[in-house]
């Protein structure tokens, strides 16, 4: 993440002086970009600069409606592709690969200021559920324990994977929230509202977290055991965290793969990712992940193992384990 800024430019720079056969164009999910990026900087540089890699930031849901429109390689997902999305990459004959590449653990944070500590999924649902919106506007509301203060709420925009993500997980469904937020598809966005508003809460990937620490509070989820559990490594792979860990992907055109700098991208993202993952402090895969990526575009494994929607509480285990469909 602190390579982010420069990279970023360096990559947009790079892009208006390259042939469109040496490019391979990224876009799609701020929860992704941090490891996208990083891979994209490494491959850069091992190329010494012979294939230019650029990487945007629109969104999972925009991300998406570039790539079922053959505008991009390469989509960045914090959620799998949705039934729409596919319909919409069917009719243009946009056929894909859908590879995990890491585990996130979606964090609730507030103010470092903030009395608050620990919530439960259903207090989280009583500030973001659709019914909530004007009414439930102080956080009192949601528990009398709670401070007499205004609740003010930053979470991501409605492009966004993790507001599909959060929403399912949350309010029992994707998309059902409230809309009287301070909405965006930039995390960074978010990481600055709510480090300067001691009555804030927001969400998004734990990168950004992460990398934010001294400016930011991560809270406790109450998981269905219990526990008030905050997000971590370890948290994620045992499953305590849940329901708010989730697989991130990227999705890869098949066209796009036939292409030899993309392949070369693509393989040098399996190689490396569980380094470059850990770095910028997302939770990699098992070696046998990144492995099973590799060979289902060997054996022209094409599809999602999703069904066009986001399962919620999906294991590493059980995400390997799934066959993919279109």
């Amino acid at each position: 993440m602190k390579r982010t800024v420069l990279a970023s430019a360096f990559l947009a720079l790079a892009a208006t002086s390259v042939q469109a056969e040496s490019l391979v164009k990224v876009d799609g999910s701020s929860t992704v970009y941090p490891v996208t990026e990083a891979v994209a900087e490494d491959f850069q540089k091992s190329v010494k600069g012979e294939i230019k890699v650029t990487v945007g930031i629109s969104g999972t849901g925009g991300g998406f409606k570039k790539f079922c429109r053959g505008e991009i390689d390469v989509a960045n997902a914090s959620r799998p592709i949705l039934k729409k999305e596919m319909e919409d990459c069917a009719k243009e004959g946009i056929t894909y690969y859908e590879l995990p590449v890491a585990f996130d653990a979606l964090t609730v944070v507030v103010n470092p200021n903030s009395k608050i500590t620990q919530l439960s999924v259903a207090q989280l649902k009583k500030m973001w559920e659709p019914d909530a919106q004007g009414k439930v506007s102080n956080w009192n509301q949601v528990d009398p324990s709670f401070p007499d203060a205004p609740l003010n709420l930053f979470g991501a925009g409605s492009d966004s994977g993790t507001f599909d993500y959060f929403t399912e997980a949350i309010n029992g469904k994707s998309k059902a929230s409230r809309g009287d937020y301070t909405a965006s598809e930039d995390d960074n966005v978010l990481v600055q509202g709510v480090s300067r508003d001691v009555n804030a809460i927001g969400y998004f990937g734990y990168a950004y977290y992460a990398e934010n620490q001294g400016k930011l509070k991560a809270v406790a989820i109450v998981n269905a055991k219990g526990d008030a559990v905050l997000p971590s490594e370890k948290s994620v792979i045992d499953g305590s965290y849940n329901p708010l860990a989730r697989p991130i992907f990227i999705y890869v055109s098949a066209k796009a793969l036939e292409r030899a700098e993309v392949r070369q991208f693509v393989d040098f993202y399996m190689k490396n990712a569980p380094a470059l993952t850990s770095e910028v402090k997302y939770v990699p895969l098992p070696a046998k992940a990144y492995e099973a990526n590799m060979e289902h575009m060997k054996s022209k494994k094409l599809g999602t193992v999703f069904g066009g929607h986001a399962d919620v509480g999906v294991t590493i285990e059980e995400l390997i384990s799934r066959e993919a469909k279109l």
